[in-house]
């Protein structure tokens, strides 16, 4: 009864389409392509686009971003995922003018992606190398060191704003010192690298910066925060509607619950990968995490009721 409901609904969003096999095909409202690639399937709650690679594991998503008031009140009474149809005004009170944050690199910083590096720069690039980091990953992040300054013997990992400004970086020993981090005196209501996120594709959120550079394109690390409703991440991320990987450390699973528990209350399409057998991303091959972010479980009120993860 309910799958013909919805049916309707999608046809009535979406428009004119075709039958192929047990998939109806539309045009699709993402790409636009002339001809009709947007692949539905239903029953299985499923879209693909043939395109533009637009998709989801779930069709509420397409109900929330092109549907109208009537259409999504009408979906949300045949399904039992949360639906926020607005926002608060509050949660996006940002005055305009805020200056973005911008934080100076140490003196002493070195680009480890630069050419004739010091001979110092040995005991960083080791370092790095036996965390997995590649020279394309130390090119992309403009990762760097310092063998000088209140900085040195420290890995330098910059964060960089829209405008391509330096807003925070994160400064991790590579020697055997008693205190790990010794971050600049900054705050961390940041998006970590936002100069190189898509907002319209993946997010995946992690904890530390080398859980990030694990992850690949898309990870966002969190820095030690817990992302509040009023945090920058938080609001890009529901502005624009961006299905959200949570892959936070093993130890950090009440976060991690609080945090779906948020991000679901705004509609966002949350899945949750599992790490089961390492501590962090961190530790895990990169094969390895994109073949679990494939396996990743789709977060919803239902799947919480059955299985009591909002249980905090």
């Amino acid at each position: 009864m309910s799958t013909g409901k919805k049916l309707a609904i999608i046809k009535d969003i979406l428009g004119s389409h075709y039958k192929s096999k047990n998939e109806l095909l539309f045009t699709c409202p993402k790409c636009n392509h002339h001809k009709r690639k947007l692949s539905v399937n239903v029953e299985k709650d499923v879209f693909k686009c043939w395109v533009c690679d637009y998709s989801g594991r779930s069709l509420q998503r397409l109900v929330r971003r092109y549907g109208d008031y009537n259409q999504r009140i009408e979906w949300k009474a045949l399904t039992s995922n949360v639906d926020v149809l607005s926002f608060s005004d509050e949660l996006f009170s940002a005055k305009e003018d805020e200056k973005p944050q911008e934080v100076a690199l140490p003196e002493e910083y070195v680009c480890l992606a630069n050419r004739n590096l010091p001979l110092d720069s040995v005991y960083a690039r080791r370092y790095l190398k036996d965390r997995g980091i590649t020279k394309a990953d130390i090119l992309k992040w403009k990762i760097g060191y310092c063998s000088t300054g209140k900085f040195a013997g420290r890995v330098i990992i910059p964060s960089f704003g829209l405008a391509g400004k330096c807003n925070y970086f994160i400064a991790r020993t590579y020697q055997k010192e008693w205190r790990k981090y010794l971050n600049p005196e900054a705050s961390r209501d940041i998006i970590f690298n936002h100069l190189y996120l898509d907002f319209d594709e993946d997010i995946i959120l992690v904890e530390g910066t080398f859980d990030a550079l694990n992850a690949g394109d898309g990870a966002v690390p969190l820095l030690g925060s817990t992302l509040r409703e009023n945090s920058k991440l938080f609001q890009e991320i529901v502005k624009n509607d961006s299905t959200v990987y949570i892959a936070l450390d093993q130890d950090a699973e009440k976060k991690a619950r609080r945090l779906i528990r948020s991000l679901l209350e705004y509609d966002i399409e949350v899945y949750k990968v599992n790490l089961d057998g390492y501590a962090d991303v961190g530790e895990m091959p990169k094969d390895e995490f994109n073949k679990r972010k494939l396996n990743a479980v789709l977060m919803n009120s239902e799947y919480y009721l059955l299985s009591g993860i909002l249980k905090i």
